[in-house]
């Protein structure tokens, strides 16, 4: 397996795509609002508030969180998203809010505080009265965006608006899109030869940063590049491929996405080897850095075909990749403005072009 690898990949459009001035100011509306923390518990229940975590604090995690609240600490704020049909997605906050509920609903007992800490050992229902009601009136300010705002905006105002540790935007869309689409990426995610093709550190992981170069993977083997933006959203575009797998795709389908993602990761590992998604011209060059332009195309073609069909044009498919390493339209497409529509076209025309005449 790899060493684990620095996130500065290469091959992502480093534009921002940061710019509200494109959106109706009428548009952009987000409410802030306070709550208790009983309050909220109780629309949690009764499935008003969508809660998705990812992973569960430890309860030592959540045992210091309910010790601030005991101990009035003020808290962060929680970033919300309203849906059409008036439920909540919670985008920032996941973790405090099943800590909550998990406590209240005596779950967990609190543990690894302060050794003289007499809250140690003692769960919701063995608190005081008086400590019950103060957990539960415990304010939490809330900023929410209304379901009326441009969907591309949404994830640039959390962006502008998260003064505490910033999510990625993978990490948003996963709550935003949470679902059958979120679940199959995570699955993904923990491959054997995507691992050795792109072995992250743990705090990227947790970033997500994996699950966001599959995500690609998703939106041009599921969607095409055609279906890819006219204003370079790549935001969009992989929100779209989200949408379209929750909505569109059956558990069936999905598996079928599976094998195919997979069976290109072991196709393009058999070929490429070290140098899997990095620019090279030849095996004998130094590993470059994992380049997601590249990956975007060659996990979408060696996707269609079979492993003994790439095993018989091993030869070829490598000596194809070489070509397009001295092509300068192919080369310009996966080294600058990489979100740029024309250049997505043009590294997927020349890929298609090569490839396919490597595969006959």
């Amino acid at each position: 397996m790899s060493e684990e690898e620095n996130i500065t990949i290469e091959g992502i459009d480093k534009t921002s795509t940061d710019d509200l001035g494109t959106y109706p100011i009428d548009n952009v509306l987000i409410r802030s609002e306070t709550r208790t923390v009983f309050e909220i518990v109780r629309r949690i229940k009764q499935g008003r508030f969508q809660l998705a975590p990812d992973y569960i604090w430890t309860e030592n995690q959540q045992s210091r969180l309910i010790e601030s609240c005991l101990m009035r600490i003020p808290l962060p704020v929680f970033y919300l998203a309203e849906e059409p049909d008036g439920k909540i997605i919670v985008v920032d906050g996941q973790q405090r809010l099943t800590t909550f509920l998990r406590y209240i609903y005596n779950e967990f007992a609190l543990q690894g505080l302060a050794s003289e800490n007499l809250l140690n050992n003692k769960k919701f229902e063995d608190l005081s009265p008086k400590l019950q009601n103060r957990l539960e009136d415990t304010q939490l300010t809330l900023y929410s965006i209304d379901n009326k705002v441009p969907e591309e905006a949404r994830l640039d105002i959390f962006e502008r608006v998260n003064s505490g540790v910033p999510l990625t935007r993978q990490q948003m869309r996963h709550a935003l899109y949470s679902g059958p689409a979120t679940k199959w990426l995570k699955e993904q995610a923990q491959q054997d030869y995507f691992l050795k093709i792109v072995n992250l550190k743990p705090s990227y992981k947790k970033e997500m940063r994996d699950r966001d170069i599959i995500n690609r993977f998703c939106g041009f083997y599921l969607l095409g590049v055609e279906k890819y933006p006219n204003n370079d959203s790549m935001d969009k575009f992989l929100a779209d491929s989200l949408k379209y797998m929750n909505q569109k795709m059956n558990e069936a389908e999905l598996t079928e996405l599976a094998n195919r993602f997979q069976s290109s990761m072991k196709n393009n590992y058999c070929v490429f080897g070290e140098h899997t998604f990095r620019k090279h011209k030849s095996a004998k060059d130094r590993r470059n850095p994992f380049n997601v332009a590249i990956f975007d195309v060659f996990s979408v073609y060696l996707a269609r075909y079979s492993e003994q069909q790439v095993l018989d044009k091993i030869d070829k498919i490598r000596q194809a990749f070489y070509i397009l390493m001295a092509n300068d339209k192919f080369f310009k497409a996966i080294s600058g403005a990489t979100n740029s529509k024309r250049n997505m076209l043009n590294k997927f025309e020349e890929a298609n072009k090569a490839i396919t005449e490597a595969m006959k």
